[in-house]
């Protein structure tokens, strides 16, 4: 397989058919009007979506021509919920419903052994981000998610790590022409946590010390994992604002664990 490049067994993608905007309006507007071999020009129009998309799961251990069969099937969903009143290309909103359709595939597919209701939590999450960015056109945000679904947002990232693909820790993750670094090479060392609890409960009791908006910022950054950016956005603030209170609240921090 060349690099860059999907290989499906049966298909010469060279030849594939790219539809341009117009061409796709022209479609839908015959598919509303009962032609449904319009439907199918749709598809192959847009196969190449598809292929552009499985780019990213070429190094996998799945098949490429089962997760292109899979991803056809999100580009048919996303075809048949597409609402061209949204003004949004085709494209735009088959992504996410391509993508989400080949990980739910291999999340299915997965040899982990995942709790039952972390999974169907997961699958909880999927299911609204697919239905409001069928509603809205766009990806809801973990704040909407978490008040919509009644949970906590560390928890969106818990359910969606639990159900992704396992990595090697043998996995390569860095290579600059030397010696290469493996993911076993990151790995903490457990001898060491454990020397550390002292530092651990000095942390604990300095968070409780801080001021609970530079606590709340520390949690959301470090802990749900969001950005700053996003955490400007739930509290109505600037992006340099966080950037503020995020740097005195480390500092405050450094203070009283010394």
């Amino acid at each position: 397989m060349a690099k860059y490049k999907v290989d499906i067994t049966g298909i010469n993608t060279s030849e594939i058919e790219v539809l341009n905007n117009d061409q796709t309006l022209e479609l839908f507007n015959r598919l509303q009007n009962g032609d449904y071999l319009a439907k199918e020009e749709l598809v192959n129009g847009n196969l190449k979506l598809v292929l552009s998309i499985l780019k990213r799961f070429s190094n996998s251990r799945y098949n490429m021509d089962d997760l292109f069969q899979v991803g056809v099937i999100g580009l048919i969903k996303a075809i048949d919920n597409f609402d061209v009143s949204l003004g949004l290309r085709l494209s735009t909103y088959a992504v996410p419903l391509i993508i989400g359709e080949v990980k739910r595939y291999i999340r299915d597919n997965t040899s982990v052994r995942v709790s039952r209701s972390v999974k169907d939590l997961a699958y909880k999450i999927i299911r609204f981000q697919d239905e409001y960015l069928s509603m809205y056109g766009l990806q809801p945000t973990n704040d909407i998610i978490a008040k919509n679904l009644d949970i906590d947002e560390y928890e969106i990232a818990y359910a969606l790590d639990s159900l992704k693909d396992p990595m090697s820790i043998f996995e390569p993750i860095y290579n600059d022409g030397g010696d290469t670094i493996y993911l076993s090479d990151q790995l903490a060392d457990i001898k060491d946590i454990n020397t550390d609890k002292d530092m651990l409960i000095s942390l604990r009791k300095a968070l409780q010390k801080i001021k609970d908006r530079e606590k709340d910022i520390l949690v959301s950054r470090f802990i749900v994992g969001k950005t700053q950016m996003e955490i400007a956005d739930s509290l109505g603030i600037s992006q340099a604002q966080v950037s503020r209170i995020e740097k005195t609240a480390i500092e405050n921090v450094r203070k009283l664990i010394k």
